[in-house]
């Protein structure tokens, strides 16, 4: 097991155009950090030099290998209007008014949501729940839907990823005399909207630091705000004990994770402690859906990412938008099973609705040279609202380049984009808006929606590949694929794969390792699946690596793998721990591979 020393400029292994076209970089750590960090930490060099070259110094890493809350929970008080806001919920609840809780369809909304409507049930208040129907009312609040809550019987109402850019709708809601407290982490403009509170770490006044949180995040401190005022107040006792907010990280880390923020300080430690809570499966919504979406072991990142998260999100994107906050807040087991599979059906329905929309807009993007600039447009009439997100997150790792999909109908365009790292794609959509080119539009670095007249998609394709070009040229060596190192494949062993675990959780700001294996030569491969391609790759003294490639049959990368010609190659992709009826054995998920010189 060795990690091949280079600057991180130079080609890895001499790659500088491997299969998939991209260049390889071994990424940069300091030989003395990584001793050092092997010797605090207690790990392996390898290991070591993965926490190095992520940025994690020397004596933060036992730390950092043993995240807990205590350690990073932020001071509530830091954020803007947050201790106002638990004042002003308190007031509500000891005055007897009714609440209602305002969330986004997407997970990190439904998590919110519930996060709040638990705490309110562990304080005797049963707060209502609204989610917008993402085709019939779109994205956040809009005035129908205020004074639909207030006639309802609603005196305050709390939104939560979402309402930090809808003036109008908030200016509505003071107009009819409705209490708002906005919750979000969406970026925003300095003029804040009318709201009894405000809480936002992107807010540009907020010095807490935090921008980085998803709306679960930013949720969970609220908590802890809540749970801090009603001390001051005396209002826990016997009869009503104060809410155990740890036992809710797990909501927390699943909006954190689904929400592709990046994973460190904070985040970090919700995620780790979360996926230990959500391990004990208390929560019936949560059990149910593990157990309809096949998840046997110990969640973790992967399994809250690409297992309970799309399932979730399948309410909003082709079902009922209020199934997610619903299945997360009840404490029905069948009610909960029920939603479960409710939302696993219509996570199927999903995907071959989403099948369809990828198909149409990679051959649009291809029939126009890949367009002409950085970013990659396309649109199409009647695209399904609900997928063209995933759509365009499929074509961006597909072509390593920002996309932007957009379904029209009747003239206007609802689109969904995803972004590479380096390149700002909510700031250039917010600015589009700016300038007169959308109707609606923002997000944040990674990820943005929008809404536009038709005739305006030209202009407006224009505007992002001007505004995006310098910065696309600037990001293209972050494009390349970068390497921790080079194992043989007698050295992607079980205790290796653990030890990587230890390292963990990865996701989003903190990525998942990747390594080179060589050289090998491919000794068996067949497609499984339909697209995918699982294999066994031979090295230098017969030791092999066995692996899966997804989604690959079909692209170059599967094809060399099916050839089976008998080349060398070096292989590159992710070390892993898989776990079968009790039995654990290392798969190699293959994303790339170049020719062993």
């Amino acid at each position: 097991m060795t990690a091949q020393e280079s600057p991180e400029t130079d080609a890895f292994l001499g790659v500088e155009k491997s299969l998939s076209g991209q260049a390889w970089r071994l990424r940069s750590a300091a030989d003395a950090d990584v001793r050092e960090i092997s010797r605090q930490a207690g790990v392996s060099d390898l290991v070591a030099r993965v926490l190095s070259a992520r940025g994690i110094p020397p004596a933060d890493a036992a730390r950092h290998l043993d995240p807990r809350l205590r350690d990073y929970f932020p001071d509530p008080s830091s954020f803007a209007d947050m201790d106002k806001a638990a004042a002003t919920i308190w007031d509500t609840v000891e005055a007897g008014q009714s609440i209602s809780v305002f969330a986004d369809y997407d997970v990190d909304g439904g998590t919110s949501a519930a996060q709040l409507i638990r705490w309110f049930r562990q304080i005797g208040v049963e707060a209502g729940v609204y989610v917008p129907d993402r085709i019939d009312e779109g994205y956040g609040p809009s005035r129908d839907a205020f004074e639909t809550l207030q006639k309802r019987g609603a005196e305050l109402v709390i939104t939560v990823d979402c309402g930090a850019t809808a003036g109008e709708a908030l200016d509505a809601a003071h107009e009819i005399g409705l209490g708002v407290i906005v919750v979000d982490h969406h970026l925003m403009g300095a003029d804040l909207p009318i709201a009894h509170a405000v809480v936002n770490p992107n807010r540009h006044d907020c010095q807490s630091g935090q921008g980085h949180l998803a709306a679960a995040g930013v949720v969970f401190v609220l908590l802890a705000a809540l749970n801090r005022e009603g001390r001051k107040r005396a209002a826990f006792s016997d009869d009503r004990p104060e809410p155990d907010i740890i036992a809710l990280s797990d909501l927390s880390a699943l909006g954190t994770v689904c929400d592709v923020v990046a994973l460190s300080g904070f985040n970090r430690a919700v995620v780790t402690q979360g996926l230990k809570v959500m391990a004990g499966w208390a929560n019936p919504g949560l059990r149910a859906l593990a157990e309809v979406s096949g998840v046997k072991n110990a969640p973790g990142v992967y399994h809250a990412g690409f297992l309970l998260g799309p399932r979730i999100n399948a309410g909003g994107r082709v079902g009922r938008s209020d199934l997610g906050a619903r299945l997360l807040s009840t404490d029905d087991p069948a009610e909960a099973y029920e939603i479960a599979l409710e939302l696993d059906r219509l996570n199927t329905e999903r995907k071959a609705i989403e099948a369809e929309v990828i198909e149409l807009a990679t051959a649009q993007i291809e029939r126009s040279g890949h367009n002409s600039g950085p970013v990659l447009v396309a649109d199409g009439p009647g695209w399904h609202p609900g997928v063209i997100g995933i759509a365009a997150g499929r074509i961006k790792d597909r072509f390593n380049r920002p996309a932007i999909i957009i379904g029209v109908d009747k003239g206007i365009g609802k689109g969904s984009g995803r972004s590479v790292p380096g390149v700002d794609l909510g700031r250039a959509i917010s600015d589009a808006k700016s300038e007169g080119l959308l109707i609606a539009g923002g997000g944040h670095p990674m990820a943005a929606g929008l809404t536009i007249d038709e005739a305006r998609i030209g202009d407006f394709t224009q505007f992002l590949n001007e505004r995006l070009a310098a910065d696309y040229d600037r990001a293209a060596e972050s494009r390349a694929l970068k390497l921790d190192g080079l194992l043989s494949p007698a050295g992607a062993t079980q205790a290796f794969a653990e030890e990587l675990l230890k390292a963990g959780p990865f996701g989003q700001g903190y990525s998942e390792p990747r390594f080179a294996i060589g050289p090998v030569r491919v000794a068996y491969a067949e497609r499984v699946g339909g697209t995918h391609v699982r294999f066994s790759l031979s090295g230098e003294g017969g030791a092999r690596v066995s692996g899966i490639a997804f989604r690959a049959a079909d692209e170059a990368l599967g094809q060399a793998l099916l050839a089976g010609d008998g080349n060398l190659w070096y292989a590159a992709g992710r070390v892993k721990l898989d776990e079968w009826r009790g039995r654990k054995r290392v798969e190699f998920h293959l994303e790339d591979l170049a020719a062993a010189k």
